[in-house]
């Protein structure tokens, strides 16, 4: 008795401590969530409009084909007696022997509980039951509208993948198992990443996809040697110390999305796009933008533009040069796009060339944003535009996640708050957490006038005295794209390029995606490239037709390209003592 006793005594003081973090941690929890700010039920989910349009196609359906609504249901219905005959026979012969399963691949269902137990068997027949059951009772409904299905079938998936058996507790062998294994530990850690996370958000329950203690800017990421030697209120400029003794003529200057910080460029040595130029013999000047508050709600696309000149200015002034080679990242590029517009306007030709990363200059398809750029939920951006002056970062964040919602929201929900796990030590997830808040007026203006109305493409964006348009961009030009890219797809991508008045243009198509693909340093050997393909003409399949395959890196054909316009080898220039050292200050701000 004595024995029993001295065993259980650990077990029940463990037991009551664990309760007493719970009590804390709920009062924590409850605290955090008070904090969250009044909902905008624009931002929450698609307008009225679109229920309504679903609901009167389904009622139309009912009327005019009532059997195949009635069909509807009974296959349903015949399906999850199924499932639950087949989970009653297998019950009954008292044995957890289950007969495989058919079913596609699925990464969420790789525990073999889900194989072999009549339980979780069930639970899983009959998810993929409800699945199909959703998909197909969307499928059938007959909508005119193109934008309506689109979003409709997106919203569809939002939901399947929601309901997830492994998103909850009670049908998760994975969470279940590791609860029993650490006596209800890894339920506790759960919590307490899921307050930290609320305590994080002001209240949002945003998941943490990267430990935030793991990397520190400047000292393990971000460390290419360099000086900030210029800095407005908008943004500051780097120029990089060379690593070689000569370099080329023209400098080179890089402006990165203002959507996140200019370091994925820089995370290690090892996968540094900045450190390879400089290898490249490149006088490297890269652009680090402010991380804006509200008062900056006022700053627009021009400013933007102003900052890209201004920038070019410094550059010009600190080598002597008045030509330079300049490349613009996403967003970053777009608006390169329209700087070199109306450098074209004003008769100015200080651009000797450009190259686009993963860029997008015609919005007539939309792709994957198109659920998020109609009018319902650019309404509501508008509106949270109205109140807080800024397009706020973790609306940004959540609206990119639910893009890949299995891999960015629910897989490290399960990760973190079932199974307890500390958010993986991954700098790409660090940065990507490392987000930034959006002018109001830029957001606005890039929302309406680009996006949904594809001025530059289409009659023309009015922006500091003159009207663009994106045959105004004559300057040689290289266009990076990746293939598996689902933010800026590389044939969007490639059709604005076709519609640029250069005559020099090439086009490079990297394997992965928008950030994986472009942060593809040769050392690695993952991601080849497609290159060459002259024909702008005839669509990007034929140009895709006419490429060749090379199963390195694209820096290093892009590399070529640069250096071919890059002018003669003269003495490396260091930079001056300038205001401090890289990466600067302006990283350092995040998003409140």
């Amino acid at each position: 008795m004595a024995e029993q006793m001295g065993a259980t005594a650990p077990a029940a003081q463990k037991l009551a401590d664990n309760i007493e973090r719970i009590e804390a941690l709920s009062h924590r929890l409850f605290s955090a969530l008070s904090e969250r700010k009044m909902p905008n039920p624009g931002v929450e989910g698609p307008g009225p409009e679109l229920a309504m349009t679903a609901t009167s196609a389904w009622m139309k359906m009912l009327a005019e084909q009532p059997a195949r609504v009635i069909e509807q249901q009974v296959n349903y219905w015949g399906e999850t007696l199924k499932n639950y005959t087949k989970a009653q026979m297998e019950l009954a012969k008292g044995s957890f022997h289950a007969p495989e399963d058919d079913s596609p691949a699925d990464k969420r269902f790789q525990n073999p509980l889900w194989q072999s137990h009549p339980y979780f068997k069930l639970v899983k027949r009959q998810y993929l039951t409800n699945a199909e059951a959703l998909k197909r009772a969307t499928d059938e409904l007959d909508l005119s509208d193109g934008t309506a299905r689109r979003r409709l079938d997106w919203l569809t998936n939002q939901i399947i993948d929601m309901m997830s058996p492994t998103n909850f507790l009670a049908t998760n062998p994975d969470a279940l198992e590791r609860a029993v294994q650490t006596e209800g530990e890894s339920l506790v850690k759960g919590l307490e990443n899921l307050v930290r996370d609320v305590e994080q958000h002001g209240g949002e329950m945003i998941v943490s996809l990267a430990d935030r203690d793991a990397f520190s800017v400047g000292e393990n990421i971000g460390t290419a040697e360099g000086r900030v030697v210029h800095r407005t209120p908008l943004f500051e400029l780097i120029q990089y110390a060379p690593t070689t003794d000569q370099v080329h003529e023209l400098p080179l200057i890089v402006f990165p999305p203002w959507i996140n910080k200019f370091y994925i460029l820089d995370l290690k040595p090892q996968n540094s796009l900045i450190r390879w130029l400089v290898g490249q013999g490149h006088s490297l000047f890269v652009v680090s933008w402010k991380n804006p508050d509200a008062s900056y709600s006022d700053t627009g696309i021009e400013d933007y533009i102003a900052a890209y000149i201004d920038a070019m200015d410094k550059v010009r002034d600190l080598t002597g040069q008045h030509r330079l080679n300049a490349v613009g990242y996403c967003i970053a590029g777009t608006t390169l796009s329209m700087t070199l517009a109306l450098l074209n306007k004003r008769g100015d030709d200080r651009v000797n060339s450009a190259t686009f990363f993963t860029t997008l200059t015609d919005f007539s398809e939309q792709g994957e944003f198109v659920n998020f750029l109609q009018n319902d939920f650019v309404d509501g951006i508008a509106e949270e535009v109205e109140r807080h002056g800024l397009m706020r970062a973790p609306l940004m964040s959540r609206t990119m996640s639910f893009l890949r919602a299995n891999d960015l929201v629910w897989g490290p929900a399960v990760r973190s708050y079932m199974l307890g796990e500390a958010p993986p030590a991954f700098d790409l997830l660090y940065w990507n957490g490392d987000s930034t808040n959006l002018p109001g007026r830029m957001a606005i203006q890039y929302l309406r006038g680009l996006c949904q109305q594809n001025l530059f493409a289409g009659d023309g964006f009015d922006l500091m005295g003159h009207r663009l348009h994106i045959s105004d961009v004559k300057v040689p030009l290289c266009a990076v794209a990746c293939e598996g890219d689902h933010i800026a797809p590389w044939r969007d991508c490639w059709r604005g390029v076709a519609q640029m008045g250069s005559d020099d243009k090439t086009f490079l198509l990297s394997e992965s995606g928008h950030v994986a693909g472009i942060v593809n340093p040769p050392t690695r050997k993952k991601y080849g490239h497609y290159t060459g393909g002259r024909d702008f003409r005839h669509g990007a399949e034929a140009w895709r037709e006419s490429a060749a395959f090379d199963a390195g890196s694209w820096w290093p054909s892009w590399g070529t390209w640069l250096a071919e316009r890059a002018g003669r080898m003269v003495p490396a220039r260091s930079p001056e003592e300038g205001l401090e050292a890289a990466p600067g200050s302006y990283v350092h701000e995040r998003a409140g």
